[in-house]
């Protein structure tokens, strides 16, 4: 069995030019993999914390030596001559170490790179592909492999895109076709189309942190309104072949226990609210919504599932941050009915699996995302197939950090058909 013999470490960049960690995990038989860490824009309350310098005559204060000294002086020392199948054991060993609820003495930030970087390494060294891999460390390995469906964030706004609208994400959902890779080609050609039609209405099309367009919309109801014109103008049938979903990321605009819509200058409270979403969805083939109320509210959260779970996905990313003792709460108040997974929110694979194993026992859809501040690495398409996600959200059809997740799912289903 390959044990770990050398862990090595580098500051690189991310997608919005922030630094972030990268670390290498290198094996007694000689192999070595890479795994680079995300960062958040919209972040939740509860989320592990990522261990930055402070040092503001460097990258404005965002670099990370410390963390990536942390891998080499502490956690390699810890972790040296552990066999790399011991994911279990290799991510339990850095929880000590680190010894804080939220990872922020060593900063999950270089716990994760880690964590990532090992399992790659133990895949690589048995020769098996990473999904394969990660689903033999899931909670049901005997399963069959599946592809997910893409949630493509076609329209930036909120904390990703300045002056758009309140909304963060304007998704939308390919669902009629029966493989992934066709899937993903009616996300582009309706991107495409988007493209057009916003030049035809003289808007910008500027992209945002996660690759979606970001005009300067009327009220947040006319980012729904393009994206219906655009799917009909792909040659595509809105509510049949293609469905809408949003992430609203509420508590980015929740203040003194109101809900505060600067784009129709309008402010809410939770119940009022809850009637704004049942309107708006079944004004639309709307079949998804994504923090609709803010992050510490599971009850509003149950209610609005028990309104409107009948037809559409309520998905808890900020109520949650992938934190299983969260998880468990949203579960007993029946709060929403899937979780957004994103590993830098929790800091270890194996607290990853956990989470997505106690979600599933729950009957919650998983949904497996990135970040807006993203890397080449694609890690989380395997993921995402080994864990039999049942959606995954990686960003817009341009900018490669994002496309790097597609095009690896299209290798893991030509792979899967063989």
């Amino acid at each position: 069995m390959a044990k770990i013999v050398k862990l090595l470490a580098r500051q690189i960049l991310d997608s919005r030019g922030f630094p972030t960690v990268q670390a290498d995990a290198v094996l007694s038989d000689g192999t070595s993999a890479s795994a680079s860490v995300p960062s958040g824009a919209s972040t939740g309350s509860f989320e592990a914390f990522e261990l930055r310098d402070g040092d503001t005559s460097e990258y404005n204060g965002k670099s990370v030596h410390q963390a990536v000294a942390n891998i080499t002086s502490i956690l390699f020392p810890a972790l040296s001559g552990i066999d790399a199948s011991e994911q279990e054991k290799i991510d339990r060993v850095m929880l000590e170490l680190d010894g804080t609820e939220n990872k922020s003495r060593l900063g999950a930030n270089a716990i994760l790179a880690v964590s990532i970087a090992v399992a790659r390494a133990a895949a690589d060294s048995q020769k098996i592909a990473l999904f394969e891999y990660l689903h033999s460390l899931s909670a049901s390995p005997s399963r069959v492999l599946t592809m997910p469906y893409g949630m493509f964030n076609v329209l930036n706004g909120g904390a990703h895109a300045a002056n758009s609208s309140d909304f963060q994400e304007y998704m939308i959902i390919p669902m009629q076709a029966q493989s992934f890779a066709r899937r993903l080609q009616c996300a582009a050609e309706t991107f495409q189309a988007l493209k057009k039609l916003l030049q035809s209405k003289k808007l910008p099309t500027t992209v945002g942190d996660e690759g979606g367009f970001a005009p300067s919309v009327k009220n947040n109801v006319h980012g729904f309104d393009l994206l219906i014109e655009a799917i009909a103008n792909a040659g595509y049938e809105p509510g049949k072949d293609v469905f809408l979903a949003a992430d609203i990321a509420a508590s980015e605009f929740y203040k003194n226990g109101s809900y505060h819509l600067s784009k129709e200058k309008k402010s809410f409270k939770a119940k009022e609210f809850i009637t704004y979403f049942d309107k708006l969805t079944h004004s639309y083939p709307l079949v998804s919504l994504e923090d609709p109320l803010e992050e510490n509210d599971f009850s509003g959260f149950a209610e609005l599932t028990a309104t409107l779970s009948r037809h559409v996905q309520i998905v808890g990313d900020d109520l949650y941050t992938t934190n299983p003792k969260r998880l468990q709460a949203g579960i007993e108040k029946k709060s929403t009915t899937a979780i957004l997974i994103k590993m830098n929110q929790i800091g270890t694979l194996t607290e990853t699996l956990q989470t997505i194993a106690l979600a599933k026992q729950a009957g919650l859809k998983t949904i497996v995302s990135h970040r807006s501040g993203e890397t080449e690495d694609s890690f989380i398409a395997d993921l995402a197939v080994g864990t039999n996600a049942d959606q995954v959200k990686f960003g817009s059809l341009t900018r490669s950090e994002r496309l790097a997740k597609y095009n690896r799912l299209l290798k893991i289903e030509e792979q899967l058909s063989k």
